[in-house]
């Protein structure tokens, strides 16, 4: 799945619409003591009263929501395992009986917690459905809507949320007049930060791939390895914060720690047009011949392909691995490259590196920043100083 079919699907979940069908609803209760299962029910999901709807509905949202291989990963399923996941998860689907699915995810379930212990109750929720897309747009001057032919995609999507102890609070009894204060024994589910959930199977474009999950992360550039590899039963996967590391690493393996910012900032420009330049793919991707031309072109000195290629079989130990251009650069036009000194931290944008020059003024390492307007701090302007 790439971001914008992710988009696609997470702003369907809304009520009364429909381009999204929520048949079923499973809710699962866990105690934390025994990691066992306290309480499970099951309901059709028209059946939910109105708020409780919309809650759900937001929390799913919240399960779609983040930056892909950064929070959002699609993960490939491994091609052997015992009792795979996989086929858990494509009996659900397929399963015109809710008790026959509602068996299914028990098993997904019973992975879950089978080798886990959480610090609170936690409550898995699974919902299936069916997600339609347009298979074509409307045709307004045929007056015939592209609603008339749809694809129908089923799914499967589950979310997994911890609960909390309610706070005690004092109240105030207006009929008594006196204070009490209140007791609260019912946990608090919170649907407003999913510790992790997954959409079976991934959408990409008009087709679904049963071959692969999408997993949510708790937390940005957090995922949760047990979770992907022993519940989903999915290949090792990498962060984008993990891509962006190992190409610095390579970098440096093949060009030194020191480098002047000139040059990083000709690799970072020259990463950029790759992702601009190739439309045709959705998230572009460099090898070690890529990264041999990007650091060519960039300026580094002697730089040959043997060189390359055994920095990434070094570093990573799979010379034919492949980057993403996006890990290495997230944004251009963010200020999404740090730079770090002991007096000051001071973040920029990859395109404007090329300004940032480190001198030696009176003995001294200083940052030198070029800029063409004059310098604001605290609302005061900096006056113009000469070596």
């Amino acid at each position: 799945m790439n971001k914008k079919d992710v988009a696609n699907i997470r702003k369907q979940f809304k009520l009364n619409n429909d381009l999204m069908k929520i048949t079923d609803i499973f809710n699962v209760y866990i105690r934390k003591e025994s990691s066992e299962i306290y309480h499970q029910v099951s309901h059709p999901f028209p059946m939910l009263d109105h708020e409780q709807q919309e809650l759900f509905m937001s929390n799913f949202k919240k399960v779609l929501t983040g930056q892909l291989d950064v929070k959002l990963f699609e993960v490939k399923f491994r091609r052997e395992a015992e009792d795979h996941s996989q086929q858990i998860l494509l009996n659900g689907l397929q399963s015109s009986d809710v008790e026959e699915w509602k068996e299914e995810m028990l098993l997904m379930v019973e992975k879950m917690f089978k080798d886990v212990q959480y610090e609170m109750d936690m409550v898995v929720t699974f919902i299936r459905g069916e997600y339609f897309k347009a298979t074509k747009r409307s045709n307004v001057e045929a007056e015939e809507s592209g609603r008339n032919e749809m694809y129908s995609h089923p799914f499967i999507l589950c979310s997994i949320n911890q609960t909390e102890q309610p706070k005690r609070t004092l109240l105030f009894d207006y009929i008594e007049k006196e204070f009490k204060s209140s007791i609260v024994v019912d946990s608090i589910i919170n649907l407003t930060s999913p510790v992790a959930g997954f959409l079976f199977p991934s959408f990409t474009e008009n087709s679904a791939d049963v071959n692969r999950v999408l997993y949510s992360a708790g937390k940005p550039n957090q995922p949760d390895i047990h979770f992907i590899e022993e519940v989903l039963n999915g290949d090792e996967i990498m962060t984008a914060q993990d891509d962006k590391a190992v190409f610095e690493e390579i970098v440096k393996a093949v060009a030194g720690d020191q480098v002047d910012a000139s040059t990083l900032a000709n690799v970072y420009e020259e990463v950029h047009r790759m992702m601009v330049e190739d439309e045709e793919e959705d998230t572009p991707k460099l090898d070690y011949k890529d990264v041999e031309r990007v650091l060519k072109v960039s300026g580094v000195e002697d730089v040959d392909t043997d060189k390359v290629e055994t920095a990434f079989q070094r570093v990573i130990d799979d010379e034919k691995y492949e980057l993403k251009a996006s890990s290495i650069v997230p944004n251009f036009n963010t200020k999404s490259i740090k730079i770090q000194t002991k007096v000051a931290n001071i973040s920029i944008s990859p395109q404007d590196l090329k300004y940032v020059k480190q001198v030696n003024y009176n003995g001294k390492r200083c940052i030198l920043i070029e800029v063409d307007e004059d310098t604001m701090i605290e609302g005061f302007t900096l006056i113009p100083e000469t070596f």
